[in-house]
């Protein structure tokens, strides 16, 4: 079945301009500049890369993609430069499937999931391996969704709902933590945690941002939930009503899909006891017969990332022919970077590499 975000969740013009209202009076009224742009008069189309300083931008991108290797087609994880130059395979491997890369916030690592075959068929596990694909090491069976702490130190997942494959989005429940030191594995303290998909942790440790579906409650939202404790809070009051949300760097700001045609980013303060979002702005429409998804913000927050093709189901492990990784400057200007269309999804900035003290 096809994955639509936007289809069910547009609001109509007023209840936007409510939402848009609400948020700026809870963070204080609106500073200077802070009127959201209007996603209908953003372009529609990629512009010519010659319009962006690509070769300027230093950080490289990893992502997933289905092309042939050694001779089989198979998914798997590539890492380019930002204007889409000096593709590099971290994988190599025809036999298994690697999906869903997300860099440590010291550059050095990607947790992945792979798709694979085990003693009763076809699962999904997470995996963590070093920036040039070396040193992979299997975090946990039937696993799925996985993120990074702050410090690099842990990785939090979600488990698969059903024993059987699935690439179903939103097929998860619980959440887990995995000490890479230790190997040793801890349940989230909240056990009513059900059908999260693409979580983010915040750059302070004490928050999560997902997508739930289905799950606790609730229909299809966005939540911020405490890292450590119980609380689960809706950010749809603010505005943010679409899906695959992710955070920046700092923790301050936060991207998301508001529909499967417009991608959306917002300030966000998650130092209160209850998160606040103010300063909701569209920052890349495309036309009605394309998608736009699996958006993330470049670490020093000057620009988004996200992936962008024909409208079909784009979930993790789901071929999307057309599909190309775009980058985007935040005014509503944007460009591909892949042109090969060869199901280039899920799209995560690699920090520069930072050694440990």
């Amino acid at each position: 079945m096809k994955e639509i975000c936007g289809d069910r969740l547009q609001m109509s013009y007023a209840g936007v301009l409510l939402c848009l209202w609400l948020s700026t009076l809870a963070l204080g009224g609106p500073a200077p500049g802070s009127q959201p742009a209007a996603t209908t008069q953003l372009p529609q189309e990629p512009c010519d890369k010659s319009e962006f300083n690509l070769k300027a931008i230093p950080f490289k991108i990893v992502h997933e993609t289905y092309r042939e290797t050694e001779g089989k087609e198979n998914w798997e994880l590539y890492m380019i430069d930002a204007d889409g130059s000096n593709p590099a395979n971290l994988t190599r491997t025809p036999d298994v499937d690697e999906m869903y890369p997300h860099v440590s916030p010291d550059g050095t690592k990607i947790c992945f999931v792979v798709d694979e075959t085990g003693e009763k068929g076809k699962i999904r596990n997470v995996y963590y391996m070093n920036i040039d694909g070396t040193g992979r090491v299997k975090v946990a069976d039937n696993a799925r969704e996985a993120c990074w702490s702050p410090d690099g130190k842990t990785i939090a997942y979600t488990k698969g709902e059903y024993e059987r494959y699935s690439t179903r989005a939103y097929a998860s429940k619980g959440l887990f933590f995995y000490d890479l030191q230790t190997a040793k594995h801890e349940p989230h303290r909240n056990p009513d945690l059900h059908h999260l998909y693409n979580v983010c942790w915040s750059a302070d440790g004490k928050w999560f941002v997902s997508i739930v579906t289905g799950g606790m409650g609730l229909d299809h939202t966005i939540v911020a939930f405490e890292a450590h404790g119980n609380g689960v809070f809706e950010l749809a009051k603010y505005g943010i009503d679409g899906c695959r949300p992710d955070l920046s760097a700092d923790g301050k700001k936060i991207t998301w899909g508001q529909t499967d045609w417009d991608l959306y980013v917002a300030d966000i303060d998650l130092t209160l006891a209850v998160p606040r979002v103010g300063d909701i702005r569209g920052v890349v429409k495309c036309a009605k017969e394309y998608c736009v998804s699996h958006t993330d913000l470049s670490p020093d927050s000057r620009y988004i990332v996200f992936s962008y093709g024909p409208a079909v189901d784009y979930s993790v492990g789901v071929k999307a022919p057309g599909w190309n990784i775009c980058i985007g400057d935040l005014t509503g200007k944007w460009t591909q970077v892949t042109t090969d269309g060869k199901h280039n999804k899920e799209p995560d900035w690699v920090p520069i590499a930072q050694r440990r003290p």
